[in-house]
C-alpha cells in the first residue's frame, strides 16, 4: 500500500478497503480493532488524529474522564465543521456507560482539601452561566464555560476531597462540557459539540449523577437527530430515561420524551412522533414549580413543549398544526422570556406562515423576530432566518416584503 497511491484515490472515490487492508491500516495507524469494527469504514480513521482518539477510546474511569477532560481544552487538530461520529460510537458509549468506575476519594496529606462550600460555589457558578446563556446568546458563554470546565478538572487533579465531593465535583465538569457542547451547538458547530458531549459523558458516569447522565443525553441526542442520526438520538433518548426515572423529575422526563419526539418527526414517522409529545405533555402535568425539579431543567415549561411540537408539525408538512402550538405558546409566556428561543419560534411561525401563503402575516412575525434577537448571539437563529429571508425573496412584489428585506440586509 505504500508504494500504491492508487489504492488511497479508490478509497477517497468511496471504494472501501478489505477487511485484511483495513486491518493493517488500524495497525499502521494504531487504532484498536475493536474500534474499527465499531465504527466503521471510514469513520473510524478519525481516531487516527489523538484529540478523536483520547475521546473516544481512554477508558471509563476517574482517570480517563479528566484525561478526556483536559483534552478538550486543547485545541482540535481537524476541522470541527466535519461531519458527526458515527452511530457506533454512541452505541459504544451507551454499552460502556454501565461499567464505568465511580469516583472515589483522594485523600492526600500534601494537597489542599476541597470543602462542601468550594462544591457549592462552583455549583452556583454553573447555575449563573445557564442564565447568563439566556440573556447574551452562545457565542460568549462558550469561553466562560470553558474556562469552568478548566478549572474544575484543575481542581479534580491536584486537590484531595471525599467521595461524595469527588462525584459532585465530576457532576459539576460534565455540566460545564454540556454547556460547551450546546453553546457550540447553537453555533453551528455540530461535530465540535459532540467531542464535548463525549468528554461530559465521561465525566457524568464517573459522577454517578442520574440527573446530568440524562440532561447530557438529551443534548447529545439534539445533536444527533440534527446531524441526521436518528437512531442514535433515540438510543441516547432511552437510555437518558432511565436515569431520569430515578431522579423523580417531571420536567426532565418531559424534556427526553420532547427530544424522542423530535427524532422521530427528523425520521418522518408521525404516530411516533405524536405517541412521545403525548407522553412530554403528560410527564408536564405533574410538574410544579421549578425549584421543584434540578437547576438544570429550570426553562423546560408547557410554552417548550408546544414550541418542539411546532416544529415536529412543520418538519412532518402540517404548518397549519404548527401555528396552532405557536398560538398556545403566545398565551402561555411573556414576550420578554428567553429571547433566542423566542425569536427562533418567531421565525419558525413565519416560516409555517410563508408556507400558508399568509404572506403579511409571516412579515410581522419575521420583523418580531429580527428585534427580540437583538443582542443575544446565536448562529441557529441567523441561519434560520437566513433560509426565511431566501424563501420571502419570491414574493418580493409585496411592499412589506421587500421593506423587510432591505431592513434586514
Amino acid at each position: 500500500m505504500a508504494t500504491r497511491p492508487e489504492k488511497v484515490c479508490r478509497w477517497k472515490r468511496g471504494v472501501r478497503p478489505d477487511r485484511y487492508a483495513e486491518a493493517a491500516l488500524a495497525d499502521l495507524l494504531g487504532v484498536p480493532i475493536e474500534q474499527v469494527r465499531a465504527m466503521g469504514w471510514p469513520h473510524w480513521l478519525r481516531l487516527a488524529l489523538t484529540d478523536d482518539q483520547v475521546l473516544v477510546t481512554t477508558p471509563w474511569t476517574p482517570a480517563g474522564a479528566l484525561t478526556a477532560l483536559d483534552h478538550l481544552g486543547r485545541p482540535a487538530d481537524m476541522d470541527r465543521r466535519a461531519a458527526l461520529f458515527s452511530g457506533g460510537v454512541m452505541a459504544a458509549t451507551l454499552a460502556s456507560w454501565a461499567a464505568a468506575s465511580p469516583a472515589r476519594a483522594v485523600l492526600a496529606s500534601d494537597r489542599t482539601r476541597v470543602t462542601t462550600r468550594s462544591a457549592d460555589l462552583i455549583d452556583g457558578r454553573l447555575a449563573a452561566l445557564r442564565l447568563l446563556d439566556d440573556e447574551i446568546g452562545s457565542g460568549q458563554t462558550y469561553a466562560l464555560a470553558s474556562t469552568e470546565r478548566a478549572m474544575i478538572t484543575e481542581v479534580l487533579r491536584t486537590r484531595s476531597y471525599n467521595e461524595d465531593t469527588g462525584r459532585r465535583l465530576f457532576s459539576a465538569a460534565a455540566e460545564a462540557s454540556r454547556i460547551c457542547g450546546w453553546a457550540a451547538f447553537d453555533s453551528g458547530a455540530i461535530a465540535e459539540a459532540e467531542r464535548h458531549y463525549l468528554g461530559a459523558a465521561r465525566a457524568a458516569a464517573t459522577a454517578d449523577d442520574p440527573v446530568v447522565q440524562a440532561n447530557v443525553l438529551s443534548f447529545w441526542a439534539m445533536a444527533r437527530y440534527s446531524g441526521g442520526d436518528t437512531s442514535g438520538a433515540l438510543a441516547a433518548v432511552e437510555h437518558a430515561l432511565t436515569g431520569a426515572r430515578r431522579t423523580g423529575s417531571p420536567r426532565m422526563i418531559a424534556m427526553l420524551h420532547a427530544r424522542a419526539a423530535r427524532a422521530h418527526a427528523k425520521a418522518g414517522d408521525m404516530p411516533a412522533s405524536l405517541r412521545s409529545e403525548g407522553e412530554a405533555f403528560e410527564a408536564y402535568e405533574h410538574a410544579g414549580s421549578p425549584e421543584e425539579d434540578p437547576p438544570c431543567v429550570y426553562w423546560v415549561s408547557r410554552a417548550e413543549l408546544h414550541s418542539w411540537a411546532a416544529s415536529n408539525a412543520s418538519d412532518l408538512g402540517n404548518p397549519r398544526r404548527a401555528l396552532t402550538h405557536y398560538a398556545a405558546i403566545a398565551s402561555a409566556e411573556p414576550d420578554d422570556a428567553y429571547p433566542r428561543s423566542r425569536a427562533l419560534r418567531l421565525t419558525r411561525t413565519a416560516d409555517a406562515q410563508l408556507a400558508l401563503r399568509e404572506v403579511d402575516a409571516a412579515v410581522h412575525s419575521a420583523n418580531q423576530a429580527v428585534q427580540t434577537m437583538g443582542g443575544v448571539t446565536s448562529a441557529r437563529s441567523t441561519t434560520i432566518l437566513t433560509g426565511l429571508r431566501v424563501k420571502l425573496a419570491a414574493h418580493q412584489q409585496v411592499p412589506a416584503v421587500r421593506n423587510f428585506l432591505e431592513r434586514s440586509s
